[in-house]
């Protein structure tokens, strides 16, 4: 399986960048959300906790091994470093991810509800229906090894009550699903005010399926 794309410094530029736009997007607001990458060496380098993204800076981010020990940085990495450590840890394909609490995911979170792949990118790019991990108290172990069992075949999944956790080869990648996935929940949830959700047909999903198995390298 291939390793992460880049040096440590251009992960980290980039993950810095991809913080930043998403406050800039309205993706996430405050201090609210985090964001990881696995780094060339193995580790992960995280955004720390309770920052302002506008004035974050590259020396700000945490360097921590995937058993959550800090090798590089003065601050404390996010209080979700674990849900994002178990899901570089569980999956070699995975280098990047990012937790937001996105308004229209967190509806459908709020209300344990998936959203549905009635739109063809979102087989593309995600795989299926964007489930809802059980309930876990934030932080918590019990939420990341939760959450992180969702991963394995999708880009994305709700998280109960929560939010939204998307995964990506590159933070850019993770951010493009997390973009797709807002974007198709506030489509889902226009569209219901219209009247029933119409699935796509199933022959259209089995031709797309292999798509987002060859993009994930699976």
């Amino acid at each position: 399986m291939a390793g992460p794309k880049g040096t440590s410094e251009e992960i980290k530029q980039q993950l810095l960048w991809v913080a930043q736009e998403s406050l800039r997007t309205n993706l996430v607001h405050g201090t609210a959300g985090n964001f990881s990458a696995r780094l060339p060496d193995g580790n992960v380098v995280l955004t720390p906790s309770s920052l302002a993204y506008e004035t974050m800076t590259l020396d700000d981010l945490v360097v921590c091994d995937l058993d959550a020990n800090v090798l590089e940085g003065t601050r404390h990495p996010t209080t979700e470093k674990a849900l994002h450590l178990a899901c570089l840890a569980a999956y070699d394909d995975i280098h990047a991810v990012i937790h937001c609490h996105a308004k229209f995911c967190t509806m459908f979170a709020l209300t344990h509800q998936p959203i549905p792949c009635a739109i063809e990118e979102v087989e593309v790019f995600v795989g299926g229906d964007v489930p809802v991990a059980n309930y876990q108290f934030t932080g918590s172990q019990e939420l990341a090894d939760e959450v992180s069992k969702w991963v394995g075949d999708r880009a994305a999944v709700l998280m109960a009550n929560h939010g939204l956790l998307t995964v990506g080869k590159t933070p850019k990648d993770a951010l493009k699903i997390a973009n797709l996935v807002e974007l198709t929940a506030e489509i889902i949830w226009g569209a219901r005010q219209l009247g029933e959700i119409q699935p796509l047909p199933d022959s259209t999903r089995e031709k797309m399926a292999p798509i987002y198995k060859m993009l994930r390298g699976m």
